[in-house]
């Protein structure tokens, strides 16, 4: 296990979003999902966050976020109004072009992860199987 600078595992998994990351995302959320002015205040944007990002990478279900979180239906709820507005789109958007500062991605090369499960409801069991490319014979 590899260990950086400030003591923190390189390949643990991100459970908070850093400073850095926060000074970028911020603007976009004060743009597009500003405070309400009546109503019910809303959760903190930056817990929220953090909620989410590790809801992501551990794969957990909404409600067995860990307690140092915000609640689990104020976060799924401000997920989805994020979603619907478009911010997670608008992030992309400045990590894309964070990266090309860096010198860029390598767009030639791309790859998508799958996710192979059992069809539940049977699914055709003599149906041959279509070819997806010309036979190398």
């Amino acid at each position: 296990m590899t260990v950086s600078t400030n003591g923190v595992h390189a390949d643990a998994p991100i459970t908070r979003v850093s400073d850095e990351a926060w000074a970028a995302v911020r603007p976009i959320l004060e743009k597009y999902d500003p405070p309400r002015r009546l109503g019910r205040k809303r959760i903190d944007q930056r817990r929220a966050l953090d909620a989410i990002v590790y809801r992501i990478n551990s794969g957990c279900r909404w409600n067995h976020l860990p307690k140092e979180y915000p609640d689990d239906s104020s976060v799924h709820r401000t997920f989805q109004r994020w979603v619907g507005l478009g911010v997670f789109d608008r992030i992309w958007a400045v990590v894309q072009e964070a990266c090309e500062d860096l010198g860029g991605c390598d767009w030639e090369w791309q790859a998508a992860d799958t996710s192979m499960g059992k069809a539940r409801m049977g699914g055709t069991l003599l149906a041959r199987t279509r070819p997806t490319a010309p036979s190398p014979a």
